[in-house]
């Protein structure tokens, strides 16, 4: 039996190396969409000249293909073969490399040639973005069963979602705090320039003209390469331990996405608690660098702040993290949610306190650092309770169809990741958001704040009443595990 293939261990204690690596996908994945969820319509409105609107309308237009798609790639993801080299591990390998090359392709700066905001440009917007979000299913889906097949053990799933958590917002301190500050350095008609990271100053251009189109590409595609290396890692890396019988795996089919969702309650609640946490984090990620650029940009004075507050955001990701494991035995799994959801709405509300008193820079500082916080702990950790989802799933039925159930979870993920582009896109639209102006009208800057404090903390509590009727207790759970080890022995 190969190395990374360890079925029967399936209370397996993993090593640091084995959580970092798997953790490395995380880091890649948030490379890839992380940016685009944080910045594609942005670049889409400002660079190439698309309207708020029709931005909007691509996201929703490939979201609603997905919802058919994914269940079918989670699909063939269970119904794969145990080869050499795993189940779910060749997938990152054959689908990672041309999903970092489209993915490169959202940024080519195709505008020049097409013309600004022309129909030809939208077409290839469209397309490409299309053809990302499709082979991206085919590396999210079974990197996420992947995750439920390393171990049962609920503690080594808890350590784990911590490492790779942190691996992810390493990733996220990439894209939020230093792509768009390497997008101005690459940027053309550069000037010397407060980078906002502690009195650095640098020779920076401006990221928001169209001329940065160029840079735009060279800097993702960059990206893009390190993105590979690190998927790569991970598929090198990891090892299987927990899967379904080949009896087990013939027996899939497209339809037990409905019988799952019909039979088992806790991945109906956790999948609407991934809608509403998701949907509100990429609320923020999309309206961040609308709402710094206007209340502290060319207004202001304090756009270099984006940068030194965007690395203090990304503190609690990457260095608390390792707290997850011993909070989440304190405070129990719906406390641990609780906690955190209410830490990112005090942080929203010292945001808004900022942009109204701009002088305040320690409100700028401190909500930056709570609002992220309570966010990537809350939405960080819910990947922790998709294993015991599988494994629930199989105690019911005595099928595992950790694929499916992944393809769920990761619909209900990108259904999210859309809703936080197209709702504000629509919105800014509605409040007469001017594509590439130096400045704002009152109503869009009415809209930029309702998408990025308002709407997000209406959201907040929304999942912490839906979290709350999550069904799986501890005991519950340790004692479904045991029996399944029981009777897979």
């Amino acid at each position: 039996m190969d190395a990374n293939l360890e079925k029967r261990d399936e209370f397996a204690k993993l090593t640091t190396w084995d959580r970092v690596s798997y953790g490395f996908g995380d880091f890649a994945q948030n490379l890839v969409f992380g940016t685009v969820g944080g910045f594609l319509l942005f670049y889409l409105t400002n660079i190439n000249g698309i309207s708020a609107g029709v931005g909007a309308t691509i996201f929703l237009v490939v979201r609603w293909i997905n919802v058919v798609w994914d269940p079918w790639v989670g699909t063939v993801v269970d119904k794969a073969k145990i080869t050499k080299n795993g189940k779910y591990r060749p997938f990152l390998l054959n689908f990672g490399i041309p999903l970092v090359i489209l993915a490169a392709l959202l940024f080519l700066p195709v505008a020049k040639v097409l013309g600004s905001g022309s129909a030809a440009t939208v077409a290839y917007a469209t397309v490409s973005y299309m053809a990302t979000a499709l082979v991206y299913s085919f590396v999210n889906i079974p990197y996420g069963s992947l995750n439920a097949s390393l171990t049962r053990d609920e503690m080594e799933v808890s350590k784990l979602t911590s490492v790779r958590m942190m691996l992810a917002n390493v990733g996220n301190l990439l894209v939020y705090t230093l792509f768009p500050l390497f997008v101005q350095l690459a940027s053309p008609n550069a000037k010397m320039t407060d980078t906002g990271l502690f009195g650095l100053k640098l020779k920076l251009g401006n990221y928001a003209a169209p001329s940065a189109a160029g840079a735009w590409f060279k800097v993702y595609g960059i990206y893009m390469v390190i993105g590979a290396v690190a998927l790569f890692i991970a598929y090198r890396n990891t090892k299987e331990r927990v899967l379904a019988s080949e009896e087990s795996t013939d027996q899939v089919k497209y339809s037990d996405l409905f019988a799952e969702l019909k039979r088992n309650a806790a991945l109906r609640n956790l999948g609407i608690f991934f809608l509403v946490g998701f949907t509100l984090m990429f609320f923020g990620n999309t309206v961040w660098p609308y709402f710094m650029q206007y209340n502290f940009g060319v207004e202001g004075g304090k756009s270099a702040l984006m940068a030194s507050i965007g690395l203090i955001g990304s503190i609690p990701g990457i260095f608390l993290v390792v707290l997850w494991p011993k909070l989440r035995a304190t405070l129990g799994k719906k406390g641990f949610f609780f906690t955190f959801l209410a830490i990112f709405i005090v942080g929203q509300l010292l945001l808004f306190a900022w942009s109204k008193n701009p002088s305040s820079d320690w409100l700028g500082f401190t909500g930056r650092f709570l609002q992220q916080w309570g966010l990537t702990s809350a939405t960080g950790f819910m990947w922790a309770l998709v294993p015991e989802v599988v494994s629930n799933g199989e105690y019911i039925s005595g099928k595992r169809v950790a694929g499916i159930i992944n393809a769920i979870m990761g619909l209900f993920f990108k259904i999210g990741l859309a809703l936080g582009g197209i709702i504000p896109g629509y919105l800014l639209q509605i409040m007469h958001f001017k594509s590439g102006a130096l400045t704002q009208t009152a109503s869009a800057q009415f809209g930029i704040a309702l998408s990025m404090i308002w709407l997000p903390i209406v959201m907040a509590v929304i999942a912490m009443l839906v979290i709350s009727r999550y069904p799986l207790s501890d005991e519950y759970v340790d004692k479904m595990n045991q029996e399944l080890k029981e009777k897979n022995s």
